[in-house]
């Protein structure tokens, strides 16, 4: 289907707007064979079976007790994956990276969309009660916190480095039949010297909101209130 004509538009307008109609169909088209082949992706290694902190801000607030819940115990059925989001906050991240928290707010809201078919868990360095407490002031209803500030976890998969510092980063893990949990996927903003910042913008509609318009992305920054 082509672009709708407006009675005002311009020859020239209808004829770049055109262009772009199918240089948007390209991308899309690439697009999904960039999905096919990371789908395509052999079987990757089988990781630890991480320990991970769950646990409450306020008791009194309904918040289960803490526990401890491992890695392979975070798939809800056979034959799913497993996405975790590593959270920037924890460590040598003292308050709660603003532009996670917006990633974040986003998957809160999609959560129950992508829970027939796979299982969604945030993981950050911070403590299990200051992790709950910004996810409780967010609205972070729909989805799993979880502390892992006194593991390998962030530090293994490259979201934290040895002095502490974290990392944005998204993993996907799979679990065999005989329980052992195997690392697909993992992709982080940066995704080469000159490109910074990138690297998961498709799970985000901010960025493709802001890529709309005639200004574009410009010098916006997330920020965890605006005035």
């Amino acid at each position: 289907m082509r672009y709708t004509k407006l009675a005002s538009e311009s020859p020239e307008y209808l004829a770049a707007r055109e262009d772009l109609r199918l240089a948007e169909l390209d991308l899309m088209r690439h697009r999904e064979r960039v999905a096919e082949q990371r789908r395509r992706l052999p079987l990757g290694p089988v990781v630890d079976d991480y320990a991970f902190t769950e646990g409450p801000a306020d008791l009194e607030a309904g918040d289960a007790p803490v526990r401890t819940v491992r890695l392979s115990e975070l798939f809800s059925a056979p034959d799913r994956a497993l996405v975790v989001y590593h959270f920037m906050y924890g460590k040598r991240q003292t308050s709660p990276c603003p532009m996670c928290t917006m990633w974040i707010d986003g998957f809160n809201g999609m959560a129950h969309h992508l829970a027939p078919n796979l299982d969604l868990v945030v993981a950050a360095a911070a403590d299990p009660a200051m992790l709950r407490g910004h996810g409780r002031a967010r609205g972070w209803r729909n989805l799993r916190l979880l502390s892992c500030g006194d593991n390998q976890f962030k530090y293994d998969l490259g979201s934290e480095d040895e002095d502490g510092n974290q990392d944005s980063t998204l993993s996907v893990f799979s679990r065999d039949a005989d329980g052992a949990v195997r690392h697909s996927y993992t992709v982080k903003p940066r995704m080469a010297d000159d490109t910074d910042q990138r690297g998961i913008d498709l799970l985000c509609p901010t960025w493709h909101f802001l890529d709309l318009t005639p200004h574009g992305r410009d010098d916006w920054y997330a920020e965890l209130t605006y005035r």
